[in-house]
């Protein structure tokens, strides 16, 4: 464990991933003993977008977006290439993806993650596997791109490489942090 102190400036590694083919997995089913539905957010405001965001991102210091400029996040979170998909499980969101076809053959996944309280039951990799066959459902894909970093969870990287992703490019960036964090690995 790792712990930073809100105003700490941090440095972390961003690793860039892509994958060029659909992967020649099916659609997964749910893990044994576990209930959970997919549901597309048609046209969703920007405190929709925000809660599911804070409550994936906050132990990874997902901060960024509540820079973005009202406007310009609701045009990102409404366009008709941009699609939000939320995992509720027990009445409540246990996780969330965004998929970005803004730019022409080329799908992002934009964003992946689950809440603390759903992680290590088993869901992860569904809606990992949900998410990658949803980009490629769609007959323009020909790339599908991701990116994790090392203030992610430890095994985001791993993850989406045991899935077919493959690193292209790796930065070290930094930041400063509006909150005491404390990360579970090391950030270089």
């Amino acid at each position: 464990m790792h712990a930073f102190k809100a105003g700490d400036t941090v440095d972390y590694r961003v690793t860039w991933l892509e994958m060029d083919k659909r992967p020649g997995y099916g659609w997964p089913s749910l893990p044994v003993g576990r209930e959970a539905m997919l549901v597309h957010a048609d046209t969703p405001p920007c405190w929709y977008f925000l809660a599911l965001y804070d409550a994936v991102g906050r132990d990874h210091a997902w901060t960024d977006k509540h820079q973005m400029p009202r406007e310009e996040m609701e045009a990102w979170i409404q366009h008709p290439d941009v699609s939000l998909f939320t995992m509720i499980g027990h009445g409540w969101p246990q996780g969330f993806f965004m998929l970005d076809w803004r730019e022409g053959e080329t799908c992002d996944l934009s964003y992946f993650g689950l809440v603390p309280e759903a992680v290590g039951m088993g869901l992860g990799s569904w809606l990992l596997k949900t998410a990658i066959l949803t980009a490629w459902e769609r007959e323009t894909t020909k790339r599908l791109t991701v990116n994790t970093c090392t203030l992610d969870h430890p095994r985001a990287l791993i993850q989406y490489q045991r899935m077919g992703f493959h690193p292209v490019r790796t930065e070290t960036h930094s930041r400063v942090l509006v909150a005491d964090q404390v990360f579970q690995q090391p950030l270089l």
